[in-house]
């Protein structure tokens, strides 16, 4: 990936990655990046609406290949991993030069490069055949990831620069950070735009239909960003004006009694009715299309292997992790696999038979005892897996936001900060999701059922790490420094300082802009 003073250049030749996208609405077909005119491509409604297919996927990749689970799940306490090339966030140990981090803000940098060019130049480039409600419909899936890469960029590195129009800074090597309130104003801008120009959605079935963005998918991301913020009125109404359009569903809940929590992490679910945003892998022949966590996660010994490569369990669960979930929970087994469990849907190599998880010092995973089932489909079994690449990736998606998080959003909003709360919004949201795990329903809930519902409904997704900047910092050390970050044979615990809840920035970076470690300055919105 380029490093971010790169993106800065990138507006010009993002417009040409931009005909890298699918000719159709599905994900699969990507035509060389040289088979198409810009004013070609953009002579229909087709090929406008498959201008963001390629910002799904492999925009996102060097963020989630690695760097988005070293930092926030290895990170959080939730992974262990004695990997060299993934664990410095074990110890907080973490610096600049971590070719992971390099890896991680490239790639958000790369989503905002694309964006901004979607955003600034697709209008007028586009032909009288194509229908206005198509191309602004294109722009506000721009608007949204933009949105969802400062998301993200903010809450791990704090004040960063706001690049709207790449074209801007072509001659300007030096730029400085902006205010972490400006960065969240324009996040809240452009999710508000997404909400005005993306198409409204009604999730069904037919899950071929769901992997673009919709209206309420903006909604329930902008709720979510509102809720960061405090400012829980905002969030509130946001998701229950999501709740109230009956967009999304609970796999296994109420109104999907059939399905299960285990659904969700099956291929065949991609782009399911909970499912708010996810990344949509699609393997093309070229690396970086499918995603890598089956393999990183998965089993991998002499004699059992989850995974289609002869390597992997490059995470495991920590034993911090293990621990937390009752036995009584559903989620404990479709999120970790203890020794014993069976699998009948995950086949493994070299047997071919269905996975029986070895015993404890059988399993790989960094010596942890047990293994990560979350996004472990197991080796190539058919339309059960679809296909791997190459590279041993498949094509299960990855979820960003799924409705269980707003739901428990929704909860923490009408909370609102306050002790405890009987509210029977709150508590009819907050129950879906526990009833959905085979878990009792609560009467009154506080904002300490919340914060753990959401580490074990949301564990290995990422979010812990995010939860836990949130809340007070002194409370937040507590928590980690308690934590067993060590693996089966050794208990380690290790104590993280004020600094390490933001990342440093690259060091090359830095080294070409100096002013990304001076005073962040205000930002001027048109």
């Amino acid at each position: 990936m380029k490093n971010f003073f790169n993106a800065y250049k990138l507006a010009g030749i993002a417009m040409l990655l931009l005909i890298s996208a699918s000719c159709s609405e599905d994900f699969t077909n990507r035509p060389p990046e040289d088979a198409l005119s810009l004013d070609a491509y953009y002579s229909s409604n087709e090929q406008v609406a498959s201008a963001t297919n390629g910002m799904y996927s492999r925009t996102w990749f060097q963020f989630e290949n690695k760097f988005f689970w070293a930092v926030t799940e290895v990170g959080s306490g939730n992974m262990y991993t004695g990997s060299s090339d993934v664990n410095a966030m074990r110890n907080f140990s973490l610096n600049g030069s971590d070719p992971e981090l390099v890896n991680g803000w490239s790639s958000l940098w790369a989503n905002i490069a694309q964006s901004n060019a979607i955003i600034n130049f697709l209008a007028d480039r586009v032909s009288s055949n194509v229908d206005d409600a198509v191309l602004q419909n294109t722009i506000g899936e721009a608007y949204f990831m933009r949105a969802t890469a400062y998301f993200y960029l903010v809450r791990l590195w704090g004040s960063v620069p706001i690049i709207e129009n790449n074209l801007d800074y072509t001659t300007t090597p030096n730029i400085n950070t902006n205010r972490v309130e400006d960065i969240y104003t324009l996040i809240e801008r452009d999710y508000t735009a997404a909400i005005e120009k993306l198409k409204e959605k009604h999730r069904t079935a037919n899950y071929a239909d769901n992997g673009h963005v919709s209206k309420g998918s903006a909604k329930a991301m902008l709720a979510k960003v509102y809720l960061y913020e405090k400012k829980y009125t905002e969030s509130r109404a946001m998701a229950e004006e999501v709740i109230n359009s009956g967009e999304f569903k609970l796999l296994g809940g109420a109104e999907l009694p059939t399905k299960s929590f285990a659904d969700l992490f099956l291929y065949t679910n991609n782009n399911n009715e909970e499912s708010i945003f996810a990344l949509q892998w699609k393997g093309d022949g070229n690396y970086g299309s499918g995603n890598n966590c089956n393999t990183q996660f998965g089993i991998s010994t002499a004699t059992v292997s989850t995974s289609n490569a002869s390597y992997g369990g490059v995470f495991g669960p920590s034993q911090d992790i293990m621990a937390a979930y009752s036995l009584g929970d559903l989620r404990r087994k479709e999120t970790i696999m203890f020794p014993g469990a069976t699998y009948p849907n995950i086949k493994v190599v070299p047997s071919g038979g269905t996975l029986t998880v070895p015993a404890a010092d059988q399993i790989g995973g960094q010596g942890a005892g047990a293994a990560i089932k979350k996004y472990c489909i197991g080796i190539v079994n058919g339309s059960v897996t679809g296909p791997a690449d190459n590279w041993a990736m498949m094509d299960n998606n990855t979820y960003i936001m799924r409705y269980a998080d707003l739901l428990l959003i929704h909860a923490e909003a009408v909370l609102a900060g306050g002790a405890s709360t009987s509210d029977a919004s709150a508590l009819s949201s907050f129950n879906a999701v526990r009833n959905r795990a085979g878990l009792s329903s609560l009467s009154s809930i506080t904002f300490d059922d919340i914060f753990k519902e959401r580490r074990l409904e949301l564990c290995f997704e990422g979010d812990y790490w995010f939860d836990l900047g949130r809340i007070p910092r002194a409370q937040a050390i507590a928590i980690m420094a308690a934590q067993n970050r060590g693996n089966r044979d050794f208990e380690e615990h290790f104590t993280p300082e004020e600094g390490d809840f933001l990342l440093p920035y690259p060091d090359n970076d830095v080294a070409k802009n100096p002013l990304l470690i001076q005073p962040p300055v205000p930002y001027t919105f048109d």
